[in-house]
């Protein structure tokens, strides 16, 4: 996570916590997506977004990049995550993402509190 500046790097930093605690194996910044967990023969990806005065434009970056990770073909086994910090703008701008669009591309939507805290907001790892 050394490409991180503050804020982003401690909302990784938690979430990747919160996935060990899930058991899931963590490994940061890889394949250009910032976490990659692997658990039970699974693979998640999870880009991360911290605060910005941005957000709507920074959460839709962050599902291109997801998106560009993405396998040429379905694959049951791989799975997507967006994850953000805890606060009303960048949650706001992470659920205005078409439910249908997150479903169809099996993208789920976290946040983290200041205390650490994950929360999920759509679908599921």
């Amino acid at each position: 996570m050394s490409g991180m500046r503050g804020d982003e790097a401690r909302v990784a930093r938690d979430f990747a916590g919160w996935l060990s605690s899930q058991g899931w194996v963590v490994r940061s910044e890889v394949d250009v997506v910032d976490i990659v967990a692997e658990k039970d023969g699974r693979r998640l990806c999870v880009e991360v977004k911290g605060a910005s005065t941005a957000s709507g434009l920074d959460v839709d970056t962050a599902i291109g990049q997801l998106v560009r990770r993405m396998p040429s073909e379905p694959d049951q086994a791989v799975s997507f995550a967006l994850v953000v910090r805890d606060e009303p703008r960048s949650v706001g701008a992470a659920v205005r993402a078409p439910r249908r669009i997150l479903d169809l591309l099996g993208m789920a939507l976290y946040a983290v509190g200041e205390d650490g805290g994950v929360r999920q907001l759509v679908g599921r790892a």
